[in-house]
């Protein structure tokens, strides 16, 4: 959960400030284009094909989660409802900004938003095995 956090933490401000001056005009759904298409199949999405990679240094999980992890967690969703709100004025399919770990890199925010929600629903079907298995403590 703290790795979602700081995810969201180091994602949406970039998205966030790519929108401001920006000239309104909505799209009826993202559409990545062809690296954020990849990117998502290979790095986001939980399949066979996905590459398996450690997180990047910025949104590495701290060892000891402290009990208001889930609060943080709710919040960050909650800015993210935000955010995706404030966005749907916009062509997400055009805007740009710079991908917070790898700079020279540009996503559109809408793969952004995909990025984001998409690498939350990994991690959360992650944990629901986890509990779901025996080793989890009862």
């Amino acid at each position: 959960m703290d790795h979602l956090c700081v995810t969201d933490d180091v994602y949406m401000p970039p998205m966030a400030e790519a929108l401001e001056g920006k000239t309104k005009g909505t799209v009826e759904q993202i559409r990545p284009g062809w690296f954020g298409r990849l990117f998502l199949k290979k790095v986001i999405e939980p399949s066979a094909e996905s590459m398996r990679a450690k997180a990047p240094k910025k949104i590495v999980p701290t060892s000891q989660v402290d009990g208001s992890v889930m609060e943080r967690f709710l919040a960050g969703n909650e800015k993210l409802r935000k955010l995706i709100e404030r966005a749907s004025e916009y062509d997400v399919n055009r805007i740009r900004f710079r991908n917070p770990f790898i700079p020279v890199i540009r996503f559109t925010v809408g793969t952004g938003f995909a990025i984001v929600t998409r690498h939350q629903h990994r991690h959360l079907l992650q944990a629901e095995r986890v509990k779901a298995s025996d080793d989890f403590p009862g």
